[in-house]
């Protein structure tokens, strides 16, 4: 007879493969194992419920989602890259550096990768392209790959649904993605400006510093927001949910009361996109909480781990065997699927080579990340094509220098512990 897990994992996949989306088809999946199993299918229902009881944090995903949308239809935008232009135009392949500036800038607003391509990526790469001063193959490229910095530098909604499935403190989480996401700026910049010089890219009209306090001025309400955000949230104010809330509610207020940006019309737009984009996270989730069942059920995050163990692996070895599955998963399925799915049936083993399980959220949210820039799946890749009506093939060519470099800096992060929990340890962290 035919295992009911095995036919349970093969609906999942044809599914996914026909364009259901994951989350339904692993409650299809879920529920044919409980009805092959002679369950009760209502128990999908109680897992369901009891997951979503117990996942407050997980309102901090829609007030984020929220807090970026608001964002992009008011002028925090773009005053935001106008700070960042006249603070690092002035350089070689300017314009780039601007990009990679503005998304670590946003970063700290958003905790979406989407969010930071669609917001502030359609400004920077028209600025980009205006006048031949960029091909929009390579525009649309480093806009993908910087706005994987997005769910690094903390607020990340990646890094909540790790610490939904991984049992983790979402403030350290937040705390240990800020190096690494500024390292991941840090050889963006570097690339971009060997592939300026090579490729004889141009430097920015560039602002006299004379007009930077202004440019600032004009910013600082919007530069602002990642400041209240995480010091409340450290200092213990407010919860990571609550700081969210703070976040949409701050957006909102600044860009109709200062700004005068947002027409209610924009507004009601912008709660119905936002709404569009939780129900569709939201789905993911409630698939992965009835689909963790039937893998609890199956013992096989206790089985991959005895696997895995048995191999007599090194923590170095292991570390370099999860990175390499991982990044090859984002090939093909999306980052919230990983962290939902995937993950989960890792963290045991991970818990058993006695890694740390805050170091190894930031190792596997990093490399989900990766996956959006990756051929053949790589969401980023998508969006950055419509924007800029590129081929694919073009885009790709033009992201490899960077995805190489990410890839080192994921080698920093995944071997240097210390430098991923410095932060986390600095406020109170005991691991």
């Amino acid at each position: 007879m035919t295992d009911p897990f095995a036919l349970s994992m093969l609906l999942i996949v044809l599914l996914s493969i026909t364009g259901l989306s994951v989350g339904l088809a692993m409650m299809c999946g879920s529920f044919l194992y409980l009805i092959l199993k002679g369950y009760d299918p209502s128990i999908a229902s109680e897992q369901l419920l009891q997951g979503l009881y117990n996942g407050y944090t997980l309102l901090a995903i829609p007030l984020f989602i929220l807090a970026a949308d608001i964002m992009n239809i008011g002028s925090l935008a773009d005053r935001l890259l106008r700070f960042c232009q006249a603070l690092v135009g002035r350089f070689r392949g300017g314009l780039g550096h601007v990009n990679v500036v503005s998304s670590v800038i946003f970063s700290g607003m958003s905790g979406s990768a989407v969010a930071d391509a669609v917001g502030m990526g359609k400004i920077i790469i028209g600025l980009m392209t205006r006048d031949g001063k960029y091909t929009p193959s390579y525009a649309a490229a480093i806009t993908a790959a910087a706005a994987t910095i997005g769910p690094i530098i903390p607020p990340s909604i990646p890094m909540v649904l790790y610490a939904l499935v991984a049992d983790q403190s979402v403030g350290f989480l937040f705390a240990a993605g800020l190096a690494p996401g500024l390292l991941m700026a840090l050889v963006m910049g570097l690339m971009n400006y060997v592939i300026a010089r090579k490729r004889n890219f141009p430097t920015d009209e560039a602002v006299p510093l004379s007009e930077l306090p202004r440019a600032t001025l004009q910013a600082v309400a919007a530069l602002m927001l990642p400041v209240i955000l995480l010091g409340g949230i450290y200092s213990g104010i407010v919860t990571p949910t609550e700081a969210a809330a703070v976040a949409a509610a701050y957006a909102l207020i600044i860009s109709i009361l200062l700004y005068r940006s947002v027409s209610f019309r924009a507004f009601w737009s912008t709660l119905c996109a936002g709404a569009r984009s939780a129900g569709s996270i939201g789905i993911l989730i409630a698939g992965s909480i009835t689909f963790n069942y039937v893998i609890t059920r199956e013992d096989v995050p206790a089985k991959l781990a005895g696997w895995l163990t048995s191999l007599d692996l090194s923590q170095t070895g292991f570390l370099i065997v999860i990175n390499i599955l991982i990044l090859l998963l984002g090939c093909v399925l999306e980052g919230g699927a990983i962290l939902l799915i995937v993950v989960p049936i890792l963290v045991p083993a991970v818990q058993a080579m006695g890694i740390d399980l805050v170091h190894f959220g930031v190792i596997a949210v990093v490399n989900a990340m990766l996956g959006l820039i990756t051929p053949p799946y790589g969401l980023l890749l998508f969006i950055t094509a419509s924007i800029t009506n590129q081929p694919m093939r073009a885009i790709v060519r033009d992201i490899w220098p960077f995805i190489l470099a990410l890839l080192a800096a994921l080698g920093i992060i995944t071997f240097v512990p210390d430098f991923v929990l410095f932060l986390p340890r600095l406020i109170g962290y005991q691991g």
